[in-house]
Order: structure tokens, then C-alpha cells, then sequence
């Protein structure tokens, strides 16, 4: 007998909900679920077209079509193919919303698609629709929660709801899900997903893990900004078989996002790959992105592949300015002239990193030492990105952006060092010299700034270095540290 097999025999013996009336997931649809989260999505749909000809009422089916379109979104990440799925959503609720209301599975099925389309319309900006669709699967998965209070599936919807609305930045989407009385809290939707990831592997939902797990790593990294989002998404993924192309995606962004950088070229490099997998183009930036972290200038054959291959609408400023970076490396100033202005011209600017890239690339180039330091740094080469900078100060520069850059510079590298008093000299330095500035690194330095004081265990300064970092005003990435701040403040209140 095969483990999956075995794990739905499991389940059935298990867990009373496992085959509702029409609600069945049954081996074949085990297999598409198994299917798709290994991002063999052609595969997938195979296996729900057979389910389809065999058991077609299997209200199961829906659901699994709208994981497909899912993550082909997350793929291929073409605007061109949000519009043409998301017309999906609605026929696939009403088939669902006719079926057997004594299952869990008849309302967590219709909370999963409205979350999963939440999710991609915050991809392209649709941020009304998302906040509705939030707003509905928060409240479908509350009332399962009371009418299933076992049924612990509830948990990973709600966990990831709570976490996101808890951190999320001022705006629109953020005032519209208030008023209907959703707010969230970031620890308490870390709390449910850490809890859930370790025991999901000891009860009959185990299938369910890989998906767990891919939301709870999009959490530690992108929402909490946790310290310990590389421990915990190494911990979590390790059970995760090596077939599967989303463990390779998961371990290759945290290890870049946390400067593990030669561990991250070594995971992308070993990806699985095959017709059997769906293209991926991301992963041939971020390949790009690890490469040029270590100043190698090979990393221009991953970005122009991505760039080539790549359908989607966002990272393509952000591998111009890259690109260009790498003109002005090998000392080609036409080659970054060129790039730089496709980086302003090119691509769209859905997310922080591509206008943030247009903003770079419409201002001078960047000093070679600074840029190789921010490289290196960015890579976790610590010491090798001090050196670039070594016998320096701010008087080395003559404009104000490169001044405060530098300083910012200094602190971060120290920081990681270990060199707290260092650090927080550089930062207050930064903030001195940028807080009217319309760079992020003032604002940036006083987050970090408080993070070092959190740490040393000085609560007053660490509030006094958060509320400076919420204080400033019209910089980049205001939200995103401001948020970050405002989470601070949390936890030392």
C-alpha cells in the first residue's frame, strides 16, 4: 500500500469528516492536492480530470481546480491569466454552495477559494475585492470553527488571516476590513500557524502540511519580518520531499531574504526540474539576485533568462536596475545608461522592489564601493561588505543620498556583526543626516535602531527609536517599515 494511501485510510478511520456526501477526498484527489503543491500542476489536473469522469458531483473537484489556478497565478505571475481565471471563482462557490452543509468541508472549501483569490488580487491591486474576500473567508472559517470545533483545518485559514490583518500597513485595504470589524494580531496568527505546522504531522490532516507551510514561511518572512523565519522555514520544509519544486522556492527565498546566500545557490541550483514541473521564472531571478549578491557577474545569464521567459508583470525594473548594476561593475557606463532607463521605462509597479528600482534607476549611479557593499551585505557577507568600505566616512561622498547611505551602510554591517554601541552610532548618524530626505535609509535605521535596544533589553529607547521610525514621512518603503515599527511597539507593550 502506498503512503498516501495509507495516510487516506488513516483519515478515513480517523477523521469522521474525511468523506462528507459529495465532499470525497479520495485518493485520486489526494494525489491532485499532492500534485500541486510539488508545482506539477499539469499532473494535477489530470488527476481531477479523472476524478471528474468518475465521481463529477465530487464537490472536491472545485476546490482543487482553484488551488490550480492558484498557483498558476503564483507561476506564471501574468496579469494576462488573473483576468482570465478569476472568472472561475464564482461557478466554482456555486457548485459548492448546493452541496452537503453537515460536512466541515462545505464551508472551509468556500472560505479556501475566496482566501486564495484574496491573495491574488493583492498581487495586481485589486485590494477592494481582496478585503471582501478576506472579510468572507474570515467569516466562513468562524463559523465552521463553531460548528466543527475539531476540525483543526479551521486553524491554518484563520492563523494566516490573523497574522496578515495584524500586520497590515495604513491604507485602503487595511480601513475597509476595520469597518467590518477585522483587525488581527500578528503574534496570535504566529501562534496558531506555529502550533498547527508542529502538530499537523501527528493527526490524520498530515497531507495538509506543505500548504501549512507555505503560508506559515510567506508569514515568518514577508509579514512578520521574523528573526527566526530562516530557522523555522529550514525546520518546517526539511520533512518536505525534494520532489517537491515548492520546497526549493520556499528555501530559496528565506535563505536570500536572510542572507544565506551561498545556501540559496546551492538549493536553486539542485531544483528539480522536468516537463513534469510548471515554469517557474522567478526562480531564475532569484538565482540572478544570489549570484549577483556575491559580486558575480554571471548572474546577468539568469536575470536575461527570466527576463526572457517571463510573463509575469512584476520584477522586471528590478532585474533592469540589476542589470545595470552590472554594466557599472565591469565598468561599461553605456551598458548601465541602457539598463536604467528600461528600468524606468519597462515593467510595471505593483511592488515595492520595482518602484523602488524606477527611483534608483532615475537617479545618478551609485559609488562602486557603496554598491558593492550593499551587494555583499545583502548576501550576509558581512566582513567582505565592511572591507569595501574600510579607512571611509561620510565626507568621502558629496551628496547628501550617498552621505546618509553611507552611515546606513556602516550600521546595518555592524548590526550584523554583532557591534551593537557601532551600529547605533551609525544609525543615529543616518537619522541625523536623512530624516528630511525622501530615502528610506532614515527611517530604516531608526527601526533597526530599535530593534538593537529591544534586544539590549532597553524598552525606553527602542519605543523612542519606533515611534522616530513611524514619525517619518513621504520616504520609501514607508508602509512596509512603519508597519514594522508599529510591530515593535507591540511587543514591548
Amino acid at each position: 500500500m502506498t503512503k498516501s494511501l495509507r495516510l487516506l485510510f488513516l483519515i478515513a478511520l480517523l477523521n469522521p469528516f474525511s468523506a462528507f456526501s459529495n465532499f470525497d477526498f479520495n485518493a485520486n484527489c489526494l494525489n491532485a492536492y499532492k500534485s500541486i503543491f510539488e508545482l506539477k500542476l499539469g499532473n494535477a489536473k489530470a488527476y481531477i480530470s479523472t476524478e471528474k469522469k468518475l465521481r463529477p458531483n465530487n464537490a472536491i473537484i472545485p476546490l482543487l481546480e482553484n488551488y490550480v489556478d492558484y498557483f498558476v497565478l503564483i507561476t506564471s505571475d501574468s496579469k494576462a491569466d488573473f483576468d482570465r481565471l478569476k472568472g472561475n471563482k464564482a461557478a466554482r462557490l456555486d457548485k459548492i454552495s448546493d452541496d452537503d452543509k453537515n460536512s466541515p468541508y462545505y464551508l472551509y472549501a468556500q472560505a479556501e477559494i475566496n482566501l486564495q483569490w484574496a491573495l491574488a488580487r493583492g498581487r495586481f491591486g485589486e485590494y477592494f475585492n481582496a478585503a471582501m474576500e478576506i472579510r468572507k473567508a474570515n467569516n466562513l472559517l468562524q463559523e465552521n470553527a463553531r460548528k466543527f470545533p475539531n476540525f483543526i483545518l479551521n486553524s491554518k485559514g484563520l492563523g494566516l488571516i490573523n497574522a496578515v490583518m495584524g500586520n497590515l500597513p495604513d491604507g485602503a485595504l487595511k480601513s475597509t476590513l476595520a469597518t467590518f470589524g477585522i483587525k488581527g494580531n500578528l503574534q496570535n496568527g504566529l501562534n496558531t500557524l506555529d502550533k498547527l505546522a508542529e502538530s499537523l504531522p501527528k493527526t490524520s490532516y498530515e497531507p495538509f502540511y506543505e500548504e501549512l507551510v507555505f503560508y506559515y514561511a510567506y508569514v515568518l518572512s514577508d509579514v512578520a519580518h521574523s528573526p527566526s523565519a530562516y530557522t523555522k522555514t529550514m525546520k518546517f520544509t526539511e520533512r518536505i520531499a525534494d520532489s517537491s519544486l515548492l520546497k526549493s522556492y520556499l528555501r530559496g527565498y528565506i535563505c536570500i531574504k536572510t542572507g544565506h546566500n551561498d545556501e540559496a545557490i546551492s538549493i536553486l541550483s539542485k531544483r528539480p526540474e522536468g516537463a513534469t514541473y510548471s515554469a517557474f521564472p522567478y526562480l531564475e531571478y532569484l538565482e540572478g539576485v544570489a549570484h549577483l549578491n556575491k559580486l558575480d557577474l554571471s548572474a546577468s545569464g539568469y536575470l536575461n533568462k527570466f527576463l526572457q521567459s517571463n510573463k509575469g508583470v512584476n520584477y522586471i525594473k528590478d532585474s533592469n536596475l540589476r542589470l545595470a548594476w552590472i554594466s557599472l561593475l565591469k565598468g561599461d557606463k553605456n551598458g548601465y545608461t541602457s539598463y536604467a532607463k528600461k528600468a524606468v521605462d519597462g515593467g510595471y509597479s505593483y511592488y515595492d522592489k520595482d518602484k523602488q528600482a524606477q527611483s534608483e534607476a532615475m537617479a545618478p549611479a551609485p559609488p562602486i564601493d557603496l554598491l558593492k557593499a550593499r551587494l555583499l551585505f545583502d548576501g550576509g557577507y558581512f566582513t567582505k561588505a565592511l572591507q569595501q568600505l574600510d579607512g571611509k566616512d561620510a565626507g568621502n561622498y558629496s551628496s547628501d543620498k550617498d552621505k546618509t547611505e553611507f552611515t546606513y551602510r556602516m550600521g546595518r554591517i555592524n548590526d550584523d556583526l554583532g557591534k551593537d554601541d557601532t551600529a547605533i552610532n551609525y544609525y543615529q548618524s543616518t537619522i541625523n543626516q536623512g530624516r528630511n530626505l525622501k530615502y528610506f535609509f532614515a527611517a530604516n535605521a531608526a527601526l533597526q535602531m530599535g530593534k538593537v535596544y529591544e534586544k539590549k533589553g532597553n524598552k525606553a529607547k527602542a519605543k523612542e527609536a519606533f515611534n522616530t521610525a513611524i514619525a517619518m514621512k513621504n520616504h520609501e518603503y514607508e508602509n512596509s517599515i512603519e508597519s514594522q515599527a508599529k510591530a515593535g511597539l507591540k511587543r514591548l507593550n
